[in-house]
């Protein structure tokens, strides 16, 4: 997760006045000759029960999202390679932790909750296919049915 707090680095800067938390994620994009953009995503809110019928991952770089619209928001991931269903994991991410993809990891598209959420994105661009998406058969397919705190 990205958040303040994670025992990162923290340094006074700008004569005092900020804290630069520093590393908070790696990115990892220069994969075949990749560099790093920033994006916007602005994602539609899902309703609950949300049924997982795709996976998706970047074989060639990392890809970061920090929610900027104040929601929580699911995050389903499974480990790089073979994509494995019964490794699939769901995590309710608050408004302030993003997440850092690591290059090649599985993950399904930004899962906003409550409302339209935006997320500052920081992905690679560049030559070569950088997105594999497979959609699940019925019995691979997972639902996530509700979601609280606690």
């Amino acid at each position: 997760m990205i958040q303040l707090g994670a025992g990162e680095e923290v340094m006074p800067i700008n004569y005092g006045l900020t804290e630069r938390h520093h590393g908070l994620a790696k990115i990892d994009v220069e994969t075949q000759g990749g560099h790093g953009i920033i994006n916007i995503f602005r994602s539609e809110p899902i309703e609950l029960p949300f049924q997982i019928k795709v996976m998706e991952r970047h074989p060639l770089g990392s890809q970061a999202f920090m929610p900027l619209s104040g929601n929580p928001y699911i995050v389903v991931v499974a480990p790089p390679g073979d994509f494995e269903p019964t490794a699939m994991r769901a995590f309710l991410a608050e408004p302030n932790q993003g997440v850092n993809y690591a290059r090649g990891t599985w993950h399904h598209y930004c899962l906003a909750l409550h409302a339209i959420s935006d997320f500052l994105v920081v992905d690679r661009a560049g030559a070569g296919d950088n997105c594999d998406e497979i959609a699940l058969p019925p019995a691979m397919q997972r639902t996530i049915a509700t979601w609280s705190k606690g």
